[in-house]
This record gives C-alpha cells, sequence and structure tokens, in this order.
C-alpha cells in the first residue's frame, strides 16, 4: 500500500476519503485519526492547539446554533438555552431520568409515556439524537477543515453499559450528521487498544478501565483474547465526576466566608466565579501544595492535603464500584494484568494513588486521559481501513437485520459489522387487545422504513392467549451461526408458545448490492431520520386519542363540560395534527391534550384509590 503524506502544520492530506475516530463524551468530545507514517493515533487540534470541544450546544433567539467553545458562556448567561450533558439522555425515557431533572437547567418534557424523552426549546421539539448530531457535526466540519478532505466515515465510542436503543441511538445520530458509522465501539475496548492492549492476536488479557470524566465515572473489566474484546463487568455512577471534587471545594470556602446558598443564588456572577476558581485550583494542586485565588472581597486559599481530605468520600465511591466490578465478573485483584486510566479527573494525584493502591499495579497513565478513547477510535478506525494486516478482523454481517415494528420501522437486533457467530434477543409485546398472534418480518438493510429495506423471511406467531394489549411478553431470538446463517425465533414467554425459521441473510446480494444499500443509507440519512420521528410521532398521538377515548368512555361522569369541550377540541387539534407532516406540531398537540387530561386523571386515580381503601376493587 502507498505511503500517505499529510503535514500536520497545515493539515494537508492527500487522500480522497479517511476514517476518523470519534468520543462523543458527556462533558467533552473530539475527533482522532492514525498518522499515516508514524502509524501513531493523533487527537485533532484546532488553531489554538485544543483537541477537546464541549458538548455544549446553545440555541439562539433567532434560530441559530452555536456548539462547542463558544457556547460555554452561555452556561451562566442563558441556561435555560443551553443543551449540555445530551449523552445522557440518549435511549432514555422520562422515567428513566426524572429522578435527576434538576441537574438539568433546560426543559425535558414530562409526557407521561415511556417514550424516549424530548427536549423543548421555544416552538421546536428536540430529540436527544438531533442534539448530539449536532455536536458530531461540528467534529466533523473541524476534521475536514484540518485534514482538507471530505470525511463521511467514523467509529464512534459509547460507555460499555450502553444498550441497544442507547448504541442505535448514537449510530442514528452519526447518520443525521452525515457519518456513515462503520462501528460503535465500547469506550474501554478503545481506551486498551490506544495503549496496544489487544493488537497482538496472541495476547491474553484481563484489563480494568477506570473512567472518571466530568460528570460521570464507570468501572470496566475486560477479558482479551485472540483479539476479541469481551466485558466481564461494568459498574459506576452516571453522576459522579471532577464537577463534584469542583463542588465540595465550593463548599468548603463557603463554609470558610459564611456564604449561604441563598446568597449565591441571589448572586449568580458570584456562584459561577466560585465554581471556575475551585476548577482551577483543583487543577494547580495537581502540581504544587497550595493554591490561592481572589474572587471579589473573598480570598479563597487551598492546600493540597485538605483538597484530598474533601474529595476521599468520592474516590471511596469509586473504589466500592470497582471492588463490585470485580465480583460481578467473578475475579480477585490479583487476576486483573493491567490498568488503564481515562478521563481528565483521573490526574488528580490522590485518584492516581488510591487506584494503584486498590489493584497493587502500575497504571497505565502515560496518554493524555481526555484523548485515550478517541484515540483507540482512530486505531479501530485503521484497522477496518484495512491498514494494519497484522490484526485479524472476525466475519461480520455486512448489513444490519432487524423486524418491522409499529408503522413500518425496522427495529435493528443485529447492527451491520457485527462479528459473528453472533446472538441477540428483544422483548416485543400486542398492540391490541386479545391480540392472538403477532407477524415476525425480517428485514436486511440500514434504512429506518422497513419499505426502503430487503424483505427477507416473514413468519405468525400463534396461539397467544388472550390479554390486554401489552401483557403478553414476545420474546424474539437472532442467532447468525459461523457460516452466516439467520436462525429467528419468537416465544410468548408467559404460555410458551414458540415458533422459529431459518434464514440466509446474505443469499441473492452481490457486494455491489450492499453497496448500493449502503450509499443510500448514507444519502437519504436527514430524511430518513424525520420520516422516523414523524412516525414515532404520529404513533404516540394516536396511541395518546386512543387511550383518552377509553377513559372518558369509562369515566365520563369525572369530565365537567368545560373539561369535555376543551378535551374534544384539543383531541380534534392532534387528529388534524396526524394528517399534516411536522413532527413538531404532532408532539405541541400531544402534549396539549394531556396537559388538559391531567387534572381529571388524576381525579379518577384518586377516586379509585379511594375506593381501594374502602375494601372495594378498582
Amino acid at each position: 500500500m502507498p505511503k500517505i503524506g499529510i503535514n500536520i502544520a497545515t493539515g494537508s492530506l492527500q487522500q480522497p476519503e479517511i476514517i476518523v475516530g470519534i468520543d462523543l463524551g458527556t462533558t467533552n468530545s473530539l475527533v482522532a485519526i492514525l498518522h499515516p507514517d508514524s502509524r501513531v493515533p493523533i487527537a485533532l487540534k484546532d488553531q489554538e492547539g485544543l483537541a477537546l470541544v464541549p458538548s455544549l450546544i446553545y440555541f439562539e433567539e433567532q434560530g441559530g446554533l452555536v456548539v462547542g467553545e463558544q457556547a460555554r458562556p452561555f452556561l451562566r448567561s442563558h441556561p435555560e438555552r443551553t443543551i449540555f450533558s445530551v449523552k445522557r439522555l440518549l435511549g432514555k425515557s422520562y422515567k428513566d431520568i426524572k429522578d435527576h431533572q434538576q441537574h438539568y437547567a433546560y426543559k425535558i418534557l414530562d409526557d407521561d409515556q415511556d417514550s424516549l424523552v424530548k427536549i423543548q426549546m421555544g416552538e421546536r421539539f428536540y430529540s436527544p439524537i438531533e442534539l448530539s448530531s449536532f455536536i458530531l457535526k461540528e467534529l466533523k466540519t473541524r476534521a475536514e477543515h484540518m485534514l482538507k478532505t471530505p470525511v463521511t466515515k467514523a467509529v464512534i465510542t459509547v460507555p460499555a453499559y450502553f444498550n441497544d436503543a442507547q448504541r442505535q441511538a448514537t449510530r442514528d445520530a452519526g447518520k443525521l450528521a452525515g457519518l456513515d458509522v462503520l462501528r460503535i465501539v465500547n469506550e474501554p475496548t478503545a481506551a486498551s487498544l490506544a495503549y496496544g492492549l489487544g493488537t497482538d492476536p496472541s495476547q491474553q488479557k484481563t484489563i480494568a478501565v477506570y473512567d472518571l470524566g466530568g460528570g460521570t465515572f464507570d468501572i470496566s473489566i475486560l477479558r482479551i483474547s485472540n483479539g476479541i474484546f469481551e466485558v466481564l463487568s461494568t459498574n459506576g455512577d452516571t453522576y459522579l465526576g471532577g464537577d463534584d471534587f469542583d463542588r465540595a471545594i465550593v463548599s468548603h470556602w463557603m463554609t470558610q466566608h459564611a456564604l449561604t446558598d441563598e446568597m449565591l443564588r441571589q448572586d449568580q456572577r458570584l456562584s459561577a466565579s466560585l465554581r471556575l476558581a475551585a476548577e482551577t485550583v483543583k487543577r494547580e494542586l495537581s502540581g504544587s501544595d497550595t493554591s490561592t485565588v481572589r474572587i471579589a472581597e473573598y480570598t479563597c486559599s487551598l492546600t493540597r492535603e485538605t483538597f484530598e481530605q474533601l474529595i476521599a468520600p468520592l474516590v471511596e465511591r469509586t473504589l466500592l464500584s470497582c471492588q463490585r466490578a470485580l465480583t460481578d465478573a467473578s475475579l480477585t485483584i490479583g487476576e486483573i494484568d493491567e490498568v488503564v486510566m481515562v478521563g481528565g479527573s483521573t490526574r488528580v494525584p490522590l485518584v492516581k494513588e488510591k487506584i494503584s493502591a486498590f489493584f497493587a499495579k502500575t497504571l497505565h497513565d502515560s496518554l493524555n486521559p481526555d484523548e485515550v478513547v478517541a484515540l483507540g477510535a482512530a486505531v479501530q478506525a485503521d484497522i477496518l481501513a484495512g491498514n494494519n494486516k497484522e490484526f485479524l478482523l472476525l466475519d461480520i454481517t455486512p448489513l444490519s437485520l432487524g423486524i418491522e415494528t409499529m408503522g413500518g420501522l425496522m427495529d435493528v437486533l443485529i447492527p451491520r459489522n457485527s462479528k459473528i457467530p453472533f446472538k441477540v434477543s428483544r422483548q416485543y409485546t400486542t398492540q391490541k387487545d386479545g391480540q392472538g398472534s403477532m407477524r415476525i418480518s425480517v428485514f436486511q438493510g440500514e434504512r429506518d422504513l422497513v419499505s426502503d429495506n430487503r424483505k427477507l423471511a416473514e413468519f405468525n406467531l400463534k396461539g397467544i392467549p388472550g390479554m390486554p394489549a401489552g401483557f403478553p411478553k414476545v420474546e424474539v431470538s437472532f442467532l447468525i451461526n459461523a457460516d452466516g446463517i439467520l436462525t429467528v425465533t419468537a416465544k410468548e414467554l408467559r404460555s410458551g408458545v414458540e415458533q422459529g425459521i431459518e434464514v440466509k441473510p446474505q443469499y441473492g446480494l452481490t457486494d455491489a448490492e450492499v453497496e448500493r444499500m449502503l450509499l443510500e443509507s448514507i444519502t437519504h440519512a436527514g430524511d430518513d431520520i424525520k420520516r422516523r420521528a414523524l412516525t414515532e410521532a404520529r404513533a404516540e398521538g394516536e396511541l395518546l386519542l386512543g387511550q383518552i377515548e377509553k377513559f372518558i368512555a369509562r369515566n365520563a361522569s369525572l369530565l365537567t363540560n368545560e373539561e369535555m369541550l376543551s378535551t374534544a377540541a384539543a383531541m380534534q387539534s392532534l387528529q388534524l395534527a396526524l394528517t399534516m407532516e411536522d413532527k413538531d406540531l404532532i408532539q405541541r398537540q400531544v402534549e396539549a391534550l394531556n396537559e388538559i387530561s391531567r387534572p381529571y386523571a388524576e381525579r379518577a386515580m384518586d377516586q379509585a384509590v379511594a375506593g381501594a381503601l374502602k375494601g372495594k376493587s378498582i
């Protein structure tokens, strides 16, 4: 293979296309590549020498977007219009995050549904997928500017604990940003690759990856064997990180200067200044024994000894997670071969000291902990590009495999590029009361609507016992063996009714057809996301209309005439919105109908509870 010249100073690259590695982080994100001459992964830096792009989005009142470092000042001046920590919302419903609502200054809609959360910004509604795509688009633009070449292919990292919904949401965000996401890689796997762990197929190791960022902490135990990374266990806290170290310092200063929470609420500038000063002092104490800053009339100083006393309980919490991860993996500390440090907060000397003592190991911490995940993603991208011939990639599925769900949407069970053999199961349920059968339609392709993909097989699961909608639990399992033969089974878990079919997913598809389907998925990415969002909004609206109709039929006496009229008007508006091609309009009408129905729904619940307490059945 001919060498590719790159000028790091100018960023010029004599190559038509390159695959980048992207770390889409909670606090910061960045993009990396493998230097084509030195074969060393490097993070792409801007003209100021900064690699990190803060995962922030500010919505201007006129409708414009500000992403990254330029959005940071608005966290103070316009917190209600500045989106942060959107990664925590990916693939989540409101039910998942309601206990942490206080962490967000912007409006997250509570529609009392299990559907994905939505963020309201003025008259618009955004999904976490759309918001994440804005950050990815900024990274894509940055990479293209530095490399002077189009960037359309990427490897994106996610936490090891991300479920299918969160991984698919990350993939969709990449698609919407104009990126063909070749692989979703676990962050601990990427960090290990950055240190060269796992690139030797003969290597067998058990690795602990300790990842302490600005807002999240997780510990992952990996086993590497024959170039395969297996996640044995994960543990952690998605609301513990360097931000908590800063808060501990601020609390200490508040006690010192007799400041109260109320005083800081009334003086937002002082509050923000204290937070920023705490972050500065924390960083300085990594290299010195004392640090002092002046804020207004207050002199705020701190010694490293006091700082370590303040954060000791937080570091101890991470050690408890490490112990739980070891227990879950059925391993002892002595069975861990390597410990990899990830995340900016691992720069704190006490953290390094405690982790090294806990695992009784010398730590892998020579690489920049903020960059190490992206660097590993670049290594993986280079393997996928075929430039690392020494690393054997396992056989993979060329296109995604999934089934048709409500609204004609494709629900991917096995993403393309998954290594085989591969097995996955997911649970579904019925849409109608008393539904006795379920059609399982298997599709192959990358588009969001099954009508744009290739149908492989179809069968009916019959004999489901008559139950209310949502009660049956139908587990659909996909198994691809080493020969690429797909077996699909569906089983109703309550009754044990089962049906299956064998499929050859690659039969009849040439390489050219696979290429065409992949190209279409990229070309139509924006349209597909919009159509999926519109389809999901319509399904949500239709479901709500059905629920309200059913409720009124049973509880008409609980509604006042005024409530009956306003409900009828809101239902009519929603029905009209469902005929239009406007997702945001549908969601506004859904929200309006939810607001109108909430008071009498609560009255019905109160009455039911009161009846139950009197010994009556509900």
